[in-house]
């Protein structure tokens, strides 16, 4: 199962959750059913565009626990900075804590299902310094709820970062620094298999 805002929304039809959009979601399962052609998997994305972390809280239960993946991946908290600057809705350091904390439990005390964290991150861009300061304490907090709670820990900015420094190429993987292109979400996809490999 695939869980988040709109990096794992990627446009999916909402009427149908084995739809996976046209995101990451559909490339790793993509790169998945390649590397174990053996095993019959059944993807779901019950990504939301626009959703922080607390919105994740709030349908944890029946976009999560009521499903009983046997892995449950989330990408979130980009939307918990960017919209710090964009509405009255502020989710500060402390309540993202809270509300992926409590989120996190709740999945660990509901079903044994295996749980996978994604790095937010952000791209090349020119117009989002803010969301970029936000990252700095906002990052440290996932990688300190992901040692605690996460079964695998996907560090995007940082294979982001890595990846960058052989693409000479400007917004190569992204064309506003958030949201993944093609090449971004086969990136994405590419490295979530590799990573998650070891669950399966």
């Amino acid at each position: 199962m695939f869980q988040g805002d709109s990096i794992t929304d990627a446009g999916r039809d909402y009427n149908d959750y084995h739809n996976l959009g046209s995101g990451y979601p559909k490339y790793a399962a993509e790169a998945l059913e390649r590397r174990f052609p053996e095993v019959s998997f059944d993807f779901i994305n019950l990504g939301i565009s626009g959703n922080r972390s607390g919105q994740l809280f709030d349908r944890i239960y029946y976009d999560g626990i009521i499903l009983e993946p046997k892995i449950i991946s989330i990408l979130i908290g980009i939307n918990d900075i960017w919209h710090r600057s964009m509405s009255r809705i502020e989710t500060t350091d402390e309540q993202f804590r809270a509300n992926l904390t409590a989120t996190l439990r709740q999945i660990k005390k509901y079903t044994d299902s295996k749980i996978v964290i994604l790095s937010p991150y952000l791209l090349d861009c020119d117009d989002k310094e803010d969301v970029r300061e936000g990252l700095k304490t906002l990052l440290p907090i996932v990688r300190e709820l992901a040692a605690e709670y996460a079964d695998v820990y996907i560090p995007l900015d940082e294979l982001f970062l890595e990846a960058m420094k052989d693409q000479s190429r400007p917004r190569f993987y992204s064309d506003d620094g958030v949201h993944p292109n093609v090449n971004g979400a086969k990136f994405i996809g590419e490295k979530y298999a590799e990573y998650v490999s070891s669950l399966i």
